[in-house]
């Protein structure tokens, strides 16, 4: 069986770095928002180019307590996607903002930039662009929308660790830059965590606040109305070390990636490209066909995990009618989420499960 996700082989190679990691939080006394947690945050920062990082509890916390540093909330709407699940909408909807969609490109299923001007009105505050499967929206024709508006950009990274446009890695185009480092991201802890990156080092401060109940460094005093969203420092000892491997297990994704491309180059299925100046992280390898549940029937039939990252784009979940969309209204959203397919891709994947992958997938296509 080959299975669609498994961190263990990836992390076998540093077994033993990350129990000297856990015991040394063992032993130190503090769980909780101590040096672990400020070391990651300065070494993660510094690792994307970033001036300041905040860890927080998880990738959504880092959405929300963003959206409230930047004072977006009730009353105001962010513009963002709906084919990239449930968290980015929900987080906006934490921040007490309301969601407004656009669709995406055909090709690469991300933002398209050219409906932003329509989409755009008085109550607008801020665009949240999600760097979708590891792959960058490209930034530019956002951020030159949203200054004469005024608008805030926050980028949702929880997918694109290791993602760049030219030499800039994504998270620091915008005001703030979230990332999450749930198991299966591409950096991923042993449970849930998140981080926020910004230039602004008043934009850290009022983040550092937000995320423990309003109080500043060394008091008991709510300035602001905060929550509760601390990165603990048994997380963050275990996310020093996989940083420290983050560059290596990235080029073992990328390498994967290639092999599949040019394995099946001669079918049918839309492939995922890397468009020049631009960085794809592969956190995840997602095919398109609109074959998709008769390969995913193959695949399992030949033992083969695989994954549908979405099944249903937001707008037509239940939960989320108030928004008044309707079928129809994001016709790229819906459509792909008919057909696109995730392949196994994670570092230890070997070579040959690689071929296997290929070869069923061939035959089936």
């Amino acid at each position: 069986m080959i299975p669609y996700f498994d961190y263990r082989p990836g992390d076998r190679t540093i077994e033993a770095e990350i129990e000297a990691a856990m015991g040394r939080v063992r032993r130190s006394g503090r769980l909780v928002l101590g040096p672990e947690v400020e070391a990651f945050e300065r070494e993660f920062a510094a690792w994307v180019g970033a001036a300041h990082g905040v860890g927080v509890a998880s990738g959504t916390d880092a959405l929300t307590l963003a959206l409230r540093a930047l004072e977006v909330g009730p009353g105001d709407e962010v513009i963002t996607v709906a084919n990239a699940g449930v968290p980015t909408v929900a987080a906006i909807c934490a921040a007490g903002a309301t969601p407004r969609f656009v669709d995406v490109d055909a090709e690469g299923l991300l933002l398209d930039a050219s409906l932003l001007e329509a989409a755009v009105n008085d109550r607008t505050r801020c665009l949240l662009p999600v760097h979708l499967y590891g792959r960058p929206v490209a930034m530019e024709p956002l951020l030159e929308l949203a200054a004469p508006h005024g608008l805030a950009v926050v980028e949702d990274c929880a997918q694109a660790h290791g993602a760049r446009l030219g030499d800039r890695h994504v998270g620091t185009f915008g005001d703030i830059g979230c990332f999450s480092f749930y198991p299966t991201k591409n950096l991923g802890a042993y449970g849930d965590g998140g981080l926020c990156v910004t230039a602004d080092a008043a934009l850290a401060e009022r983040l550092r606040r937000l995320r423990f109940y309003g109080f500043g460094s060394g008091d008991r005093r709510a300035s602001i109305e905060g929550a509760n969203s601390r990165l603990d420092e048994m997380q963050a000892a275990i996310l020093r070390v996989k940083l420290g491997r983050l560059d290596a297990f990235l080029e073992e994704r990328r390498g994967i990636a290639a092999r599949y491309r040019a394995g099946l180059a001669a079918t049918a299925l839309q492939l995922p490209l890397e468009p020049p100046q631009t960085r794809h992280a592969f956190h995840l390898f997602v095919i398109q066909s609109d074959r998709r549940h008769e390969l995913q029937a193959a695949l399992e039939a030949a033992g083969i995990g695989s994954a549908v990252h979405y099944p249903e784009p937001v707008h037509r979940m239940e939960a989320y009618a108030r928004l008044g969309y309707r079928d129809g209204d994001l016709p790229v959203s819906e459509r792909a989420s008919d057909r696109v397919l995730s392949l196994p891709i994670y570092p230890g994947l070997a070579p040959s499960a690689v071929d296997e992958v290929i070869a069923a997938l061939s035959a089936a296509a």
